[in-house]
């Protein structure tokens, strides 16, 4: 479907035409002084100095092309050479019903669907997730939405930190509370225990344990490294052992996601890179990328252009083990072999850029990806509290994301009781939905790369910039659906009408920019995009309902106008909470 804007394009780009103009000029922008027009076009201005002319008199001559169009109600020139357009209401009107009737409301589908691997989890296994997970998840899962919403064949992975000294750390602990475990029996040959000896709670105080006491004593930590080392090279009970942490780790990690409305479709980790490593390393040594510095195998990934040092990127350490590179190489290496993609986008703390760079550089050097292959990215920034500082607990610690999720739960709880709207055996799980609102839309409001104020009480208001906000406009507008129904009206009847006052238009031009602002979005990896154009809508709704009598419009056309607009702008609002990552309730 064809964008208004596109539309625009075309009919100022013939006049430009007729008028003995380069048609490219007649490209039309929005306003940006509403109060005297809608749109505008600057090309007059750009064409002067191609055709050395006043530019008033070049927009003067292509305004007089566009004669009585079916477009514009107004279109005037003002000095010294902007042509200033308003859209006739019945065309804007027309438009809108294709919109209404398209399936996915003017967003075109991609003609060139890609196959795009998002990395955005990370989470260590053995560890609770904590606030900060929080942004890699809520953003990748937003960009996973809107890529697929726009056509694209999007892979959502969370790889996994499943084979580094915190496994080494967790087994040696276990070693030292229960050596009578079967685990540690060398001579055993039988088959090991389906039940982890362990539960997800005794897990995560083992860990913390472990790791202050290898601190602390240096035979511990050697014992640990050596575990580590066991573990890797495949002993059997240490492997065993693995396997249990990393079935109960992901059992508790999918419970806590699932919290988010956060979903993978794969839950691959660092330890199924590990079998492509030692071909990787033998390939980069035979054909001379990779040499020997210190003890250490690295690769050169600097280039003539850098301002700044960039550091080789180191492929071996000089006892021989691996590193986050390494692992995060291989991993490129699996991902090539067995999804092929054109993208693969990483969701990651933005501290973590020089890491990127130099495993980029390295891939791209190496040849491990086609030279096709896009590889991205998104450094976001830190989630602060109100003191502008790493958001922490009052104690000082880092917060467990559940605890962040349960406090904002029991805060929209209150205030949902508070305000008597949602019957008290209905307002919990009411509480759950604008909580998860008031989380992600304050997250995703804010543009990905920048730290930003995590603040409750903000993001829990029904008023301002907040999830509830939107929440509460799109449960006002089904209300209102609602009732007409129960009063005997159809949704499926009736098409839209010329607006009637200016906040009706203002509503349905903005929402003829739905299409265009969520292919922007996902061509930019701008979630926030989205969350700025919802609140617009959201705001223009409002403003249209205060001024305008919707159920008590006494002409039925116009009646059934105002309900097809209502219907739109709910699809247009839910489709995009939805690509947000989270959805409304029927009542509030």
């Amino acid at each position: 479907m064809e964008k208004l804007m596109e539309l625009m394009d075309q009919e100022l780009s013939r006049a430009f035409e007729k008028a003995g103009y380069d048609p490219s000029f007649g490209k039309v922008t929005v306003s940006n002084r509403p109060d005297l027009c809608e749109f505008q076009c600057n090309g007059a201005m750009a064409g002067a100095k191609a055709y050395k002319k006043a530019p008033f008199m070049i927009a003067e001559e292509v305004v007089a092309m566009l004669g009585d169009n079916a477009v514009f109600s107004k279109a005037e020139v003002v000095k010294p050479g902007f042509i200033n357009l308003n859209v006739k209401g019945d065309y804007l009107a027309g438009h809108l019903n294709k919109m209404a009737e398209d399936k996915k409301f003017g967003v075109n589908e991609t003609k060139e669907p890609k196959t795009i691997i998002i990395d955005y989890g990370g989470p260590n296994v053995a560890k609770p997730l904590h606030v900060g997970h929080l942004r890699s998840a809520i953003i990748g899962e937003s960009i996973k939405r809107i890529g697929r919403y726009v056509g694209h064949k999007v892979i959502g992975d969370v790889h996994l930190g499943d084979w580094g000294l915190q496994m080494g750390l967790i087994i040696t602990e276990l070693k030292h509370r229960q050596p009578e475990l079967v685990y540690f029996d060398d001579s055993f040959e039988g088959e090991y225990p389906k039940e982890a000896p362990f539960t997800i709670s005794e897990l995560e105080e083992i860990y913390p344990s472990a790791s202050v006491r290898s601190k602390e004593d240096e035979e511990y930590r050697n014992e640990a490294l050596e575990a580590t080392h066991l573990l890797q090279m495949g002993k059997r009970g240490y492997k065993a052992l693995w396997q249990h942490i990393l079935n109960v780790s992901v059992a508790d990690l999918k419970k806590n996601y699932e919290n988010l409305n956060v979903s993978f479709d794969l839950w691959k980790s660092e330890a199924d890179a590990q079998p492509y490593i030692p071909d990787m390393v033998e390939y980069m040594k035979e054909k001379g990328y990779a040499y020997e510095d210190s003890g250490a195998l690295v690769v050169d990934v600097k280039e003539e252009s850098d301002t700044k040092e960039i550091p080789p990127c180191m492929i071996l350490k000089s006892d021989g083990a691996s590193l986050y590179t390494t692992t995060d190489l291989a991993t490129i290496v699996e991902r090539m072999k067995l999804f092929d993609p054109d993208e693969i986008l990483y969701v990651v703390d933005k501290r973590q850029e020089l890491h990127f760079i130099q495993v980029f550089r390295c891939a791209r050097k190496t040849g491990l990806v086609k030279e096709d292959t896009k590889l991205s990215f998104l450094g976001f920034g830190t989630m602060n509290g109100k003191d502008g500082k790493p958001f922490k607990t009052r104690e000082g610690g880092v917060m467990r994301l559940e605890n962040l999720i349960a406090d904002i739960n029991e805060e929209m709880y209150k205030k949902i009781v508070d305000n008597r709207s949602v019957r008290d055996k209905d307002a919990g799980e009411t509480a759950k939905i604008v909580a998860l609102s008031a989380i992600k839309y304050g997250d995703l409001s804010n543009q990905a790369t920048k730290d930003y104020i995590f603040d409750v009480d903000r993001f829990t208001s029904f008023e301002g910039n907040t999830g509830p906000y939107i929440l509460y406009t799109i449960v006002r507008i089904k209300s209102i659906l609602n009732r007409y129904v129960q009063e005997g009206g159809s949704l499926e009847k009736g098409r839209l009408l010329s607006p009637v006052n200016d906040s009706e238009k203002s509503l349905m031009l903005l929402l003829s920019r739905f299409g265009a602002t969520v292919e922007n979005a996902f061509e930019e990896k701008a979630p926030h995009k989205i969350c700025a154009y919802i609140y617009e809508v959201s705001n223009a709704f409002n403003s249209f309902y205060h001024e305008t009598k919707i159920l008590s419009e006494e002409d039925q056309g116009q009646k059934e106008s105002f309900i097809q607009l209502l219907e739109l702008t709910k699809n247009v609002l839910e489709t995009s909470i939805d690509m947000l990552g989270f959805s409304a309730p029927e009542r509030m």
